[in-house]
Parts: C-alpha cells; structure tokens; sequence
C-alpha cells in the first residue's frame, strides 16, 4: 500500500480543481486510519461559509473522480466538511490565511508557565510563530502541539 502521505498528496491534486471549480477553497486532506477502518476526509471553506449542501455537493464531485484514479488499495470512508469556527492551522497557508485571528496555541512543553497561549497571530516564519497576547510572544514551531483559530461562546 502507498504511504498515507503520497495518498494525501494525490488526493489534494485531484480535488483541488474540483473543489475551485465549485467555488471552494481545500482547507486540509487527511487519511487516516481509525479503529478498522480507513478515512479521506476533506475539509472545505468559501468566502460564504459552508453547509451541508456545500459537503454534499463537493462529496458527490469528488467521489466519482477518485473512483476514475483508483490509486488507493485499501477500502475508505470519503468525508467531506468545513473547516468550522476554530479550524486547525497546520500549514503555512493556513497561518497566511489566519494572520491577524485571534487563535489558541498549545505547546508541548510550558513556555513562561503556560501550556497553552491565547493571542493574535501576527507573524510567522520557518522557525517559530509569533502570537501577541499581553505581549508578544515568540514560540518555536517545533513546540507547537496544536493551533486553532480562537473563538469565545
């Protein structure tokens, strides 16, 4: 079987157009493998927002075209969603897209105390990513555990 990235990779290739040609943006690609079974999940977004017709409409454009490639062994489950109101940052793309949001940072191990950090994204670069709370805070990425947009109920 190919590695789950590889499979990653040719499924961003081949939904990408399909999702720009409905008017989407492709958030994330993730296979993964839960319990037994296998998952390619799409995440979504538009300047309008996403629902369900949007996961729907997508899913069903999509499904026929991997069916046409056939290039993964194993049987999966195809899911298709939006990002949602506290996606997850993994790329820089996604921090480009985010720069300026409010967003939860949690760290592997505390730095000045603190485990997780709440503030605005501000900058950026391959070493480290700079989040601006009461201060601003320069945080390696390789201590980053997680990131999601922050948003308070």
């Amino acid at each position: 079987m190919k590695g789950a990235n590889s499979i990653v990779k040719k499924a961003t290739e081949i939904a990408e157009p399909v999702a720009e040609e409905l008017g989407y943006t492709l958030w994330d690609v993730e296979y993964v493998k839960e319990g037994a079974d296998w998952y390619l999940r799409y995440t979504i977004d538009s300047d309008e927002g996403i629902g369900i017709e949007d996961c729907e409409k997508m899913s069903r454009a999509i499904d026929p075209v991997l069916d046409e490639y056939d290039f993964i062994e194993d049987a999966y489950h195809l899911e298709v969603s939006s990002p949602g109101l506290e996606r997850e940052i993994k790329t820089d793309w996604h921090m480009e897209h985010c720069k300026g949001e409010t967003v939860c940072v949690k760290l592997y191990a505390p730095i000045n105390g603190a485990k997780v950090i709440v503030g605005e994204l501000t900058s950026f670069n391959d070493e480290s990513v700079v989040i601006t709370a009461d201060e601003e805070i320069v945080i390696p990425r390789k201590a980053v555990a997680k990131m999601n947009v922050y948003f308070e109920f």
